[in-house]
């Protein structure tokens, strides 16, 4: 009995000290790191795979009764997979939305509308990477989805699709040059769909290290000149490539997107010289013994214009080849020479972007000016670095230390409603052929009809003030 419970003893011990083996084993090795996992369906896709999957969405505020205005707030995920046999840049996608939607965040991506967040995207919108542009191959990554793969968290609001419907947007695509993408499969929650290369495209050789530039109606080039550890000096040109649209007045916009802020410009100016988002914000604690009222803004979405043309020979803001032409814009095709506009900024970055090349242009860009066409700006795409004759002189070009090129088109004008009518007359007629009660608005529904009918005038009423012209309506009456 004795020898039995020596024995017994002996197995309790040895299976104590295997479990303690164990258990310190699995304590000292590190766990594996979790990679990123591809969509199912990316399978049977040898192109680019792009799906939209609606995850989740609660009931928003005010509660009303009526479906189409009851609010609801939905988050959904897009990725973008590159299962194909070239590296994909800087890509862009089309999100077919259809419900009224409003996008608050849009994590791994940023709107090509270059509006910012809250952005109304009922009729669709177009995302595009940021930070991670370029997508690589799975040949040159050894299979490495972090770097293939590009996942978008949406989150924004929705209305008047109640459950059990699910709020999935109409289509969903690839926008890149060279593409083609068939209807996206669907289901209940979610849709996907497989582009691959237009066979019929022959692909241009690409001899750079970068992106070749693209043609637009107006481009902007953003170039850095000179780099600091904590700064650096940039050069914007704008162009205007455009046979017809010109520019007047021109105000530029654009949405710094890690913190930085302007510090000094030549050749334009900030409409709003404000720096106390500088003072108490990260900058402030960061330079700590930086005087901020020698800064001209520090706005995260700054508006910049040019120069009138008498500073263009100031020492202190002009001095600088195409500056200084308050805002004009001429057609190549009218004067090469007054097609061009160039400032130069000199920007402060934060942590973690503190070293000689860490550089990051910002995004949603736009361009608007006086009586001008609409423009669309795409995002910053990185080009090969822009070269310009050395300024000393000599037959030698400059190279800037990165460049990047954002092209702006113009646009189709929404449709507006008439805001006034011209009434006509013929000259054999007593009256005037009058216009629609209220076409120019009617502001006040008690003291105007809409629905009333319209007044024939006399013809000489035309020369009379709109407030007097009761008068001559009641005579045209009688």
């Amino acid at each position: 009995m004795k020898l039995s419970r020596k024995v017994l003893r002996f197995i309790l011990l040895l299976i104590y000290l295997k479990i303690h083996a164990s258990v310190a084993q699995d304590y000292d090795e590190p766990k594996e790191e979790e990679r990123a996992s591809p969509p199912p369906a990316v399978e049977e896709c040898n192109g680019i795979y792009v799906s939209y999957e609606f995850l989740s969405r609660t009931k928003g505020y005010p509660r009303v009764k009526s479906t189409p205005a009851q609010s609801w707030t939905f988050n959904a995920t897009a990725t973008v997979v590159n299962t194909g046999a070239d590296e994909l840049k800087a890509w862009k996608i089309f999100i077919g939305f259809q419900h009224k939607e409003i996008l608050v965040s849009a994590s791994g991506a940023v709107s090509l509308d270059g509006e910012s967040y809250p952005a109304a995207v009922g009729n669709g919108t177009y995302l595009s990477g940021n930070p991670q542009a370029d997508l690589k191959t799975s040949i040159d990554t050894a299979g490495d989805f972090t770097q293939m793969q590009a996942k978008i968290d949406l989150s924004g609001t929705q209305f008047g699709v109640k459950p059990p419907a699910v709020p999935v947007p109409k289509t969903i695509k690839l926008v890149n040059d060279g593409y083609q993408c068939p209807a996206p499969t669907r289901k209940k929650t979610s849709m996907h769909i497989c582009c691959k290369k237009n066979p019929k495209l022959k692909a241009k050789e690409v001899k750079t290290k970068f992106l070749p530039r693209q043609n637009g109606d107006l481009s902007i080039s953003y170039d850095v000149t000179q780099s600091y550890a904590n700064n650096y000096l940039a050069q914007v040109t704008l162009e205007n490539k455009s046979p017809l649209g010109r520019l007047d007045h021109w105000n530029l916009t654009w949405e710094w997107m890690r913190g930085e802020f302007i510090y000094t410009m030549k050749g334009a100016y900030t409409r709003n010289i404000d720096y106390s988002g500088c003072l108490y914000g990260p900058a402030g604690t960061y330079y700590a013994d930086m005087d901020f009222s020698k800064v001209m803004n520090c706005e995260k979405r700054p508006t910049i214009s040019d120069l009138p043309r008498e500073r263009a020979n100031d020492t202190e803001v002009g001095k600088i080849p195409y500056c200084c032409r308050n805002g004009s814009l001429l057609p190549t095709i009218m004067d090469p020479s007054q097609s061009k506009s160039v400032f130069l900024v000199q920007v402060f970055k934060l942590p973690p972007d503190l070293n000689r090349t860490a550089f990051y242009p910002p995004e949603k860009w736009k361009i608007v000016g006086t009586l001008n066409p609409d423009y669309k700006c795409g995002q910053p795409i990185r080009v090969d670095p822009t070269k310009t004759p050395d300024p000393s002189g000599l037959q030698a070009t400059k190279s800037a230390l990165a460049s990047w090129q954002i092209v702006c088109n113009i646009t189709k004008p929404t449709k507006g409603k008439s805001r006034c009518c011209v009434s006509f007359s013929a000259y054999y007629n007593e009256s005037v052929i009058p216009c629609n009660t209220c076409a120019c608005g009617c502001p006040d529904t008690k003291k105007c009809n809409p629905e009333a009918p319209a007044l024939l005038l006399p013809a000489e009423a035309i020369l009379v003030p709109f407030e007097n012209r009761t008068i001559k309506a009641k005579h045209g009456q009688a």
